[in-house]
């Protein structure tokens, strides 16, 4: 049977990062992924300076700054009729303060490239994990389905890096505790023909909320709706739906929606798992903690669970005696993050989200925007909580070039 030090499931940015640096310390990494590329509409494009920073120290910057893109330095909101800037991250002390927009499938064949450079890094495209090795308790490796056949995959560690609906997670029976989100996501392309920015801050109507991601020639458009709304909502027809999108993105071409396959739901979860491992087996990202789309950390979230999971691992991989509590010392060092992370995201939700899909609109109070007019360097700390986070990873020495 195929053996390997460590098994990374799932081609995200947490399972490429993962195997990059941990392939840059020696150790025997192969990563699982699914599909046969990285081409997916539903993968987020933000970048963060926590990750940028990264990628300049892992020596990857020349080749990431060379990926179309643009950058995103300040969100604005308009209070008392006039522009307020709420986060500012050119305020914040890092080689690269803003956030970049590139599509994550770019971002992701780099780090593949990047990775497979690496003598002990292999990638198997195609291979779907459909479940776990086990010997007593210890989980020992994968099972998986490939063009070639089913077939299994023995490691000293399995890290679960396949997202919200991990089926690893699934398979190893961890308690999960799941938290109540307001909305689903209706996901959907509408061509532009001008320029568009992207904003952190969504774009809202009493009833509503918009977030349009730019890529080239067209919107990726992320449309908020109440909870299990979908059957209610598309049964007012798909014209309804648009005469409301033209109001709302007069930029943006909405003709082209042409049915209801055209516009995807995606089902917002926020959860956690109470512990995130169990002998042989750790899991990251949103495996171990699926994140709600506000704010767009996600991302961010997972590629420092990454770099924290590989910091404390690579030692014990490369001497093969990884015992649980290198895995505790995971959690322990990346729970704060992702509770106080989830604890803001679940906020925005009963202050903001609920209550703008239940047809109220925001009144954002005066007092802000006065205290925010007067005391501009405010803006860097809701900046650094986006585009830092709680406990920004750095690259370890055994990863930098």
């Amino acid at each position: 049977m195929p053996k390997t030090t460590c098994a990374i499931v799932g081609g995200g940015p947490a399972g490429m990062v993962l195997g990059l640096l941990l392939a840059r310390a020696g150790v025997e990494v192969t990563l699982l992924e699914k599909h046969a590329d990285f081409l997916r509409d539903f993968r987020g494009d933000t970048v963060h300076p926590s990750t940028l920073t990264l990628l300049d120290e892992l020596g990857l910057w020349d080749r990431f700054a060379a990926l179309p893109q643009s950058k995103l330095e300040r969100a604005e909101l308009n209070l008392g009729g006039q522009p307020v800037t709420l986060i500012d991250f050119g305020r914040l002390r890092q080689p690269h303060p803003y956030i970049a927009m590139v599509p994550q499938w770019d971002l992701l064949n780099l780090l593949a490239e990047a990775a497979q450079s690496e003598p002990t890094f292999t990638l198997l495209l195609e291979h779907e994990v459909t479940g776990l090795l086990r010997v007593g308790e210890r989980v020992t490796g994968v099972r998986y389905r490939s063009p070639a056949g089913e077939g299994e995959l023995t490691a000293d560690l399995t890290v679960a890096c396949d997202g919200r609906g991990s089926i690893v997670r699934a398979d190893s029976g961890l308690p999960v505790r799941e938290f109540p989100v307001p909305f689903d996501v209706w996901w959907f392309r509408l061509p532009r023909e001008c320029d568009g920015e992207y904003s952190l801050i969504p774009r809202i109507v009493p009833g509503g909320l918009v977030i349009m991601i730019p890529r080239e020639g067209y919107f990726q458009v992320a449309y908020m709706i109440p909870k299990g709304s979908d059957p209610e909502l598309r049964a007012r027809g798909l014209a309804v739906f648009k005469a409301e999108l033209a109001d709302l993105i007069p930029e943006a071409e909405v003709s082209t929606l042409t049915c209801w396959d055209d516009v995807k739901l995606l089902d917002a979860r926020l959860n956690r798992l109470k512990r995130w491992y169990t002998d042989g087996l750790l899991c990251i990202g949103d495996a171990a903690h699926a994140m709600s789309p506000m704010g767009g950390v996600g991302i961010n979230l997972a590629v420092q669970d990454a770099v924290g999971a590989a910091t404390l691992l690579a030692d014990p991989l490369r001497r093969g005696d990884v015992r649980r509590r290198d895995l505790v010392a995971v959690q322990r060092r990346r729970l704060p993050a992702a509770v106080l992370t989830q604890s803001v995201q679940r906020i925005l939700h009963r202050k903001l989200v609920q209550r703008v899909l239940g047809g109220a609109a925001p009144q954002p109070p005066a007092a802000l925007a006065r205290v925010v007019r007067r005391l501009p360097w405010l803006a860097a700390i809701p900046a650094y909580a986006v585009g830092m986070g709680v406990r920004p990873e750095h690259a370890p020495p055994f990863a930098r070039r």
